[in-house]
């Protein structure tokens, strides 16, 4: 199945980290590819952290957030490297289920063509080795969202962060 998580509310990742501890839950095999995001080192990301213990596969395709000066060009070439680690992945027959988290954003900024990952991808979902997709970011493409199983809109009411002059914390972002 291919699922996603979009809109501009807080918790696409969350609910794509949600659905990784479902899948251990049941002996699975997971792989995690965070795009744009920093590497989550860096971060001190509590979800990469604990994930890894658990013996998911982490890989980090991200220069920081986009709208960081300079940021643009290292992500675009860490895209691209992420979404050839995801395809081998895929095709690997050792994941159950592959996370592409904030994915839309490398296609919607061009980074990856987004017919190539759509062609891709309903090339090989009838394998019965090919895993589950959970694909997170705003603004997911509609020929991304035309062949998913699943697509929730993830919508913002209230948000602490907006005009609080509050920062990320530990636990709540990161």
């Amino acid at each position: 199945m291919v699922l996603i998580y979009t809109g501009n509310g807080k918790g696409k990742t969350s609910a794509a980290v949600g659905q990784v501890v479902r899948a251990l839950g049941h002996d699975a095999k997971v792989a995690f590819a965070q795009f744009i995001k920093q590497d989550p080192d860096l971060l001190d990301s509590g979800e990469a952290r604990i994930l890894k213990e658990l013996g998911v596969t982490w890989g980090s395709f991200g220069a920081g957030f986009t709208w960081i000066e300079g940021n643009e060009k290292e992500n675009r070439i860490l895209a691209s490297k992420g979404w050839e680690t995801v395809k081998r992945w895929a095709l690997s027959g050792v994941y159950d289920l592959i996370v592409l988290d904030e994915f839309t954003y490398p296609l919607t900024f061009g980074y990856i063509d987004v017919e190539e990952v759509v062609s891709f991808i309903t090339e090989h979902n009838d394998d019965e080795k090919f895993p589950h997709l959970v694909i997170t970011g705003r603004g997911a493409p509609e020929t991304l969202v035309a062949i998913a199983d699943m697509v929730s809109e993830v919508g913002e009411v209230k948000h602490h962060l907006a005009n609080s002059g509050l920062e990320a914390r530990p636990m709540i972002e990161f």
